[in-house]
């Protein structure tokens, strides 16, 4: 067999930098739950709305996060976006080309589109070597076994673990911070444009979180990979970024350049986010909680702006009027009827004369 170690290089770009690598439209995903005690064989199943029609588009070369409380439908977008799960609804476009029949099929997806989670341990084969482990998905993919092991110690390499010494360890003879720094050579291994990059640090302890984070800025440098960054952690989020997406019960709350949001959210959801973060300055320690109440319930969730019933600005046109994502600044979005003008809420800008 040749020696095919060439093989798999980085597909290059189709439309332009214009053209956004990501573009996701109206994407649904709803989980049917099973019929109650008294429900009749004819009444309707109740869903749980994890994540209820959001759009956004992620441009070529930048890291986009994703931000929000547990269960707003974080990982539940990441894996819709990674084809791990099938959408109620929606599309999902890379690079122009939709994927399915007509466009890209589900392995030339996977092939430029790869994820690294949270639980290093767990992602990771424990019956394979770390070296097998990196080499496996390009000999699925068609390279020799040769080319597909240089490429293995090439990536240990380029994510700080000794090839001879590393290779031939199994995961649990690696700390946390080692596995997860495999699991983004695995990542590596197809030559990705894009990495979903779902809570990779949260599991690690806060110095060897820092260089993980400083070890993905690198790659994505080195590599020319484009982000999707999914995390709890606000001051990570802001660390990574070049834009900030907001989720709030399965919508998207804002959406805009990570600085100009962390300097004045649009959004009440937001600002209640950022002002809960922890400060070591005692003038600026809180008395009250800057956000009350647990999320509604996904499978009936509030009308009109999903935030409402949390929201200290609430008016009554909140409560009935579904808000749009309103401009509220350059590349600035944000679901609430203050940013809309007209919208009929005290605190929204005039109508343009």
């Amino acid at each position: 067999m040749t020696d095919r170690s060439d093989d798999l290089q980085q597909i290059p770009d189709v439309g332009g930098p214009a053209q956004p690598l990501l573009s996701v439209r109206g994407l649904t995903r709803h989980f049917a739950l099973k019929g109650g005690l008294f429900g009749g064989l004819g009444a309707p199943r109740a869903v749980v709305r994890a994540v209820d029609g959001i759009s956004f588009d992620l441009r070529k070369g930048e890291t986009l996060g994703i931000v929000g409380e547990s269960g707003c439908g974080k990982s539940t977008t990441s894996r819709l976006i990674m084809a791990l799960m099938r959408p109620t609804a929606g599309e999902i476009v890379f690079d122009g080309q939709t994927i399915g029949p007509g466009g890209l099929t589900l392995k030339e997806y996977r092939r430029q589109v790869q994820m690294v989670f949270q639980d290093s341990y767990a992602s990771l084969n424990p019956r394979l070597t770390v070296g097998d482990s990196i080499a496996f998905a390009p000999q699925v993919h068609g390279m020799a076994r040769q080319g597909a092991n240089a490429r293995a110690r090439e990536l240990l390499a380029a994510v700080g673990l000794e090839p001879n010494q590393f290779g031939g360890r199994y995961p649990h003879e690696l700390s946390g911070g080692q596995r997860q720094r495999v699991n983004i050579a695995r990542a590596l291994a197809l030559r990705p444009r894009l990495i979903i990059l779902d809570e990779p640090v949260s599991a690690l302890d806060k110095s060897v979180e820092a260089q993980v984070l400083n070890l993905l800025m690198d790659l994505k440098s080195d590599f020319g990979l484009t982000y999707l960054f999914i995390s709890h952690d606000l001051g990570v989020v802001h660390h990574v970024s070049d834009r900030v997406l907001v989720m709030y019960l399965g919508q998207v709350a804002e959406i805009g350049p990570v600085d100009r949001i962390y300097a004045g959210a649009a959004h009440p959801y937001t600002a209640a986010l950022l002002d809960s973060r922890p400060s070591m300055d005692p003038a600026n320690r809180r008395t009250e909680p800057p956000l009350t109440g647990d999320p509604p319930n996904p499978i009936d969730p509030p009308s009109g702006c999903r935030f409402h019933p949390r929201c200290r600005f609430m008016e009554p046109p909140c409560s009935t009027t579904v808000p749009p994502l309103a401009t509220a600044g350059p590349d600035h979005r944000a679901a609430c009827l203050m940013a809309l003008p007209g919208s009929g809420h005290s605190q929204a800008p005039a109508m343009a004369a």
